[in-house]
């Protein structure tokens, strides 16, 4: 086996794109959560963004292919659920990127005390803050939908978690 170095393995997983965001890596996302080097094979932590995503079979098939495509065979990928995901897992360039799709990117902060902040997303479009929540359920467990009344656009927002 290559001498590979975590920070390397990081790179090559950034090929993984979210099945339902394709700008956003998994890196990016958060969602790789650990990686270590044992012996002649590598471990991948995953820990999902809600217990019940229906992508993570196939995000974790794609971290084995991507890593074995760079000639890493031994891989194994453990979804785990020792820390849970939350929305400040995302990097900053995570953040740009669902910004740049047309998604507000999660407001950071690990307590929410004021609903407001969940309420009146800011604007991916033109950075507006005249916004309604218009649905807290989305396309997807993990966005819901807001209304911007400056630019007249809807968009959706990342939720915080």
């Amino acid at each position: 086996m290559q001498i590979i170095s975590k920070e390397k393995i990081y790179s090559w997983l950034e090929e993984v794109k979210d099945p339902e965001i394709p700008v956003l890596s998994l890196v990016d996302l958060g969602v790789i959560t650990g990686v270590s080097l044992e012996n002649e094979s590598i471990r991948i932590e995953m820990t999902p963004t809600f217990v019940g995503c229906p992508a993570m079979d196939m995000m974790k098939q794609e971290v084995i292919e991507v890593l074995n495509k760079h000639g890493i065979e031994n891989v194994s990928v453990n979804i785990s659920f020792k820390e849970p995901w939350s929305s400040d897992k995302i990097s900053a360039k995570g953040r740009q990127a669902l910004k740049q799709f047309g998604l507000a990117p999660p407001p950071s902060g690990n307590l929410f005390t004021d609903i407001d902040i969940l309420e009146h997303a800011q604007c991916p479009r033109c950075n507006g803050s005249n916004t309604d929540l218009k649905n807290p359920f989305g396309p997807t467990l993990c966005r819901s939908i807001h209304y911007c009344n400056d630019c007249k656009e809807a968009f959706e927002q990342f939720k915080p978690v």
